[in-house]
């Protein structure tokens, strides 16, 4: 009878343990995130290449004021390159953690974001990234925006 009392702790304990392992596993996500936005903030490709897989893409919005957007693959290679040519300033954008899921070794990242060059406000939008959890930890698979102006959640 003395085990009895321990028995009845043990399944309130078996949730607060899984959610110890996803908090884990949600700040390690959010890590990659924030390292990708550090070395583009520090004009350092070699460190945003890091936080990427093998075989990742980027996806943007573009189009003419007035027509409808489309879809545009982005050309890593050439991100890269810009993120480490010396500009005038500093591109810092600015995440918030919005909702992060994660399922076995796949994350989904829904962050809202504002983009500045130097302390100049350029354009905000949401950030949607997807990631893979690789031998050498979370690498960014993915990564789609939006981009405005205005109205701006931040």
């Amino acid at each position: 009878m003395k085990f009895f009392p321990l028995l009845l702790l043990l399944p309130a304990a078996i949730p607060a343990a899984h959610a110890q392992k996803a908090s884990a596993e949600t700040e390690a996500v959010k890590q990659t995130v924030t390292a990708f936005f550090d070395g583009m903030r520090r004009g350092d490709s070699t460190a945003v290449r890091r936080t990427l897989a093998p075989a990742a893409v980027f996806h943007g919005f573009g189009g003419k004021p007035g027509q409808p957007p489309t879809l545009e693959i982005e050309s890593i290679n050439g991100f890269l390159k810009a993120v480490g040519t010396p500009h005038p300033a500093i591109w810092d954008e600015r995440v918030q953690f919005e909702r992060v899921f994660i399922d076995a070794n796949l994350a989904s990242v829904w962050a809202p974001y504002e983009f500045y060059l130097g302390s100049k406000f350029s354009h905000c939008g949401y950030d949607s990234f997807q990631l893979v959890r690789l031998a050498d930890g979370w690498k960014i698979a993915h990564i789609i925006d939006t981009r405005r102006k205005e109205k701006c959640k931040l």
